[in-house]
């Protein structure tokens, strides 16, 4: 990069702050106070957060902080993580698309990438959760909910590089108390939540919380006689707490929790974006917001997951300080069973070991029975399972997740077990000067697979390797052992000279050492002939060890002219750490992909690497919290700047191997932005609230695929916007009517770094060498400018009636049942994408009682 388009990406950046600096100075000419994004301070009162792992108002934190009072949480109904981010501005999720406990935040463009660790710290009740499963879980009875913008490493420790959640949950009080509540909606959606808290001796109190869920889900599956089995789930889990004063100055805290969801996985359709082609049809250039979603797979798709967690947390006060210390152990169980995507691809369709030979045999004989049966267009199924480029008398286009046997079964796991542990000193005096130090432990023992085996009709073998004479046997397998030792060291100090200056400096270092090692074994694919690992094909797997490490620090300024008016700054690093893809994947890709000389191959010039880099980047933010009208309206308005480099990114890839999953990384990524949250009390009992973030992104550096600079960062939206309402009046004699209102608007977003480019892909490769090689090998090249996600918008309503210890409540999610994108995953050299659909309209009712 030059010199003089470096000092343009700096002024750049710039420009946005100080263009957010001046509107703020402009705002902030009278009494302030600070704002939550959620409109959760509806009295006026003040909010106590934690955001600094201190207890402060929330005017006086120097950072973007949005937060749900208990009270918030209660009008909005929100319990988990896709129900705080729909309501903070600059933030998106994308959760459970593939599997439960596929999560992944967006904060300010910056993303957690598929399969790579989070960027999103989860912490409760003080503690780190280390495993990205956790992150859409209930997580007990909520209290507070707090979600903090911009690197909190330094503060909250690992992956927190864009933010971190802050969940508190209810303490036991004095007295027993507790509440319960059932709902039900369409699609036979039920909810039922329940609590009880209180003391158990002098001194020693329990909390124990559950809830049950479950729906049919909004998709049928046709194929399967229009069975509930595309979205469909049931959930449950139960949280303990006790809390103990163990003599005058120690606090125990004991916690446990168990989930278990069971429910449906990867409800995707397949989009393509072949131009050429769509000349003949023009299904096959689709749009993939207009795209009408069908499900039939052969296959009931499911997903199984069990989660545990148990901490222990003990704080000891030591006069002038505290001594605070955690331990937590987690495992997290979960798989998936699904059709696969190999229909198109032939795997099917010759054996190689005549054991082999019956799933060829079914492959036949399913399409025969299927042809002409009504599949996805431009899809078509033939009256036999040879690619039409091949045979386009008689052949088929399956597309993925056919109901034929030819696509295969896929069968994925995930376990991971994890200790982690951390221990802190805290001063606790009311000086001018506020410090911590401490450091942080966790060791996570993790095992992954992906396994893709012939389908003879006779149902799923769930392991990863299954032999060739068996019901599933295995033809390709990507499964790894991994290993991770975590190492911490972290402190603080704050300076407050005087009620209106505050100085902050944190620091944490970092260290992680991974080892991965691959559990495929010595096995031949008895179709093809060739290693079921096609890795194993360049040479043995051998286990790999990298330590990633990094330097993170904080400097915080806040200025308050008054007592409520706050100008703040700040500066950070974030950091998440390197790892490996499963062994072999490199090779798989090159000899896929890479090549352009071997007939029926490309070159797609698409750089992937069996490990991964660290994450860093470097955060700016400016800011100001205040009020106007005798606090009846609040505002908070911030500007920033990050610079991601090595950003970390998730590819997909499909062919004639089976599937792979990948994490490559971004060079360098560019981000500037700005957000504005206005809260208005207009009379008693009515409240309007708003909110809204513009992001700009740029991927200045992409060895992956370095025709991509100049795009935007992926999975991050242009905008968002959010508008609400919340009404209440007391009937005299009947009781308090609630009525809320929240409209999110969320703005078009790109998933993939490929996005107005026309790549080469396996047509481009084949269309030589079949039936149709009359044709240039562009005519498969693909477009993939209508693969970006429309902007869309998003109604929610509840309105409630509270009658002493009873509260009545109707609610509509997607009031207007708005049909758009939960995610968009193109498969580049595959030509299309594979998309799921969001959530359709919920209307449904709620009782609830309390004492």
């Amino acid at each position: 990069m030059s010199m003089s388009s470096l000092g343009n990406t700096r002024r750049s950046g710039a420009a946005w702050l100080l263009s957010a600096s001046a509107l703020a100075t402009v705002l902030g000419g009278a009494p302030a106070l600070a704002q939550d994004a959620a409109g959760a301070n509806e009295e006026g009162g003040e909010i106590i957060v934690t955001a600094r792992r201190q207890s402060e108002r929330l005017q006086d934190v120097p950072a973007s902080v949005a937060v749900l009072t208990a009270a918030a949480l209660a009008r909005t109904g929100a319990t988990r993580a896709e129900d705080f981010t729909k309501l903070t501005p600059g933030v998106t999720i994308v959760t459970g698309t593939a599997e439960a406990g596929d999560t992944q935040i967006n904060i300010r463009g910056m993303n957690g990438a598929r399969d790579a660790e989070s960027s999103v710290a989860l912490v409760v009740d003080g503690i780190l959760k280390t495993n990205t499963a956790q992150l859409n879980q209930a997580q007990g009875t909520l209290s507070q909910v707090e979600i903090l913008k911009g690197p909190q490493g330094a503060i909250y420790g690992r992956n927190a590089a864009a933010g971190a959640i802050v969940v508190q949950t209810i303490k036991p009080g004095d007295h027993l108390e507790g509440g319960a509540a059932l709902s039900y909606a369409n699609n036979n959606t039920w909810v039922a939540r329940a609590n009880v808290a209180g003391p158990l001796s002098e001194g020693v109190g329990f909390v124990l919380s559950g809830m049950y869920d479950r729906t049919d889900g909004f998709f049928r599956n046709k194929f399967l006689n229009n069975a509930a089995v595309v979205d469909d789930h049931r959930s449950w889990s139960v949280d303990g707490r006790i809390m103990a004063d163990v003599g005058a100055n120690t606090k125990l805290d004991l916690k446990a929790r168990y989930a278990e969801f069971h429910g449906a996985s990867l409800p995707f359709n397949a989009a393509f974006a072949l131009p050429n082609f769509g000349a003949v049809n023009p299904a096959f250039y689709e749009d993939v917001n207009k795209h009408p979603f069908n499900f039939y797979s052969n296959i009931r798709p499911t997903n199984d997951q069990t989660s545990f967690d148990i901490s222990l947390k003990l704080e000891h006060d030591l006069g002038k300080a505290k001594l605070i210390g955690w331990l937590l152990y987690s495992n997290i169980n979960q798989d998936l069973v699904a059709d696969g995507t190999s229909a198109d691809f032939a795997r099917y369709i010759s054996a190689s070991n005549p054991a082999g030979q019956a799933a060829v045999n079914k492959c036949f004989s399913s399409t025969a029975a299927l042809t002409g049966y009504a599949v996805n267009q431009p899809g078509f199924i033939g009256q036999i399972p040879v690619p039409f480029l091949f045979a386009p008398a008689n052949g088929s286009t399956f597309g993925p997740y056919s109901p034929s046997t030819c696509d295969g079964i896929q069968y994925q796991l995930r376990k991971q077990k994890d200790i982690s542990a951390e221990i802190r000193l805290v001063s606790n005096d009311s000086g001018p000067v506020s410090w911590q130090i401490g450091g942080y432990y966790l060791n996570i023992d993790r095992t992954t697979g992906v396994s893709l085996g012939a389908d003879l009709g006779q149902g799923v073998i769930k392991q990863l390797y299954n032999a060739p004479n068996s019901a599933n046997p295995t033809s390709l397998l990507l499964a790894d052992k991994f290993k991770t030792d975590v190492f911490a060291g972290f402190g603080s100090v704050e300076w407050k000279p005087s009620d209106q200056v505050n100085a902050g400096f944190a620091l944490r270092y970092d260290s992680e050492s991974r080892k991965t090692s691959s559990l495929v074994p010595i096995a031949t694919d008895p179709f093809t002939g060739g290693p079921i690992n096609p890795g194993q094909a360049f040479g043995p797997l051998k286990p790999a060890q990298k330590t990633f490490s990094l330097l993170e620090p904080k400097i915080t300024l806040s200025w308050k002219p008054t007592e409520g008016l706050n100008f703040y700054g700040n500066w950070g690093i974030g950091f998440k750490s390197g790892g490996f893809n499963n062994q072999g994947s490199s090779a798989v890709v090159n000899a896929s992909f890479n090549n352009g000389v071997t007939p029926g191959t490309i070159n797609a010039g698409v750089n992937i690497t069996d490990q991964y880099r660290r994450e860093k980047s470097s955060a700016f933010e400016v800011g100001i919290k205040g009020s106007l009208f005798d606090d009846r309206v609040t505002f908070d308005l911030a500007g920033y700047y990050t610079r991601v480099t090595d950003m970390q990114f998730f590819e997909f890839f499909v062919g004639s191997f089976g599937l792979l999953r990948v994490v490559s990384n971004i060079d360098r990524v560019d981000i500037t932005g700005a957000e504005l949250s206005v809260n208005a009390r207009l009379v008693p009992g009515w409240r309007v609230f708003g909110s809204a973030n513009v992001t700009d992104s740029e991927i200045k550096k992409n060895s992956a695929r370095p025709y991509t600079v100049g795009n935007k960062s992926p999975y991050t939206a242009d905008y968002t916007i959010n508008l609400g309402t919340e009404i209440t009046h007391n009937f005299e004699g009947v009781g308090k009517f609630l009525l809320r209102g929240d409209y999110r608007i969320t703005g078009a977003t790109w998933f993939s770094t490929v996005q107005n480019q026309v790549r080469p892909t396996i047509f481009s490769g084949l269309l030589p060498i079949s039936a149709l090689s009359a044709f240039p090998p562009s005519t498969g090249n693909a477009n993939y400018s209508l693969s970006r996600r429309n902007a869309f918008a998003v109604a929610d309503l509840r309105a409630s009636l509270e009658m002493g210890n009873v509260t009545v409540t109707g609610f509509a999610r997607n009031l207007f049942n708005r049909k758009f994108l939960a995610e968009v995953i193109p498969a580049i050299e595959f030509g299309g994408s594979f998309i799921s659909p969001g959530a359709r309209r919920t209307v449904g009712a709620e009782v609830a009682y309390k004492f």
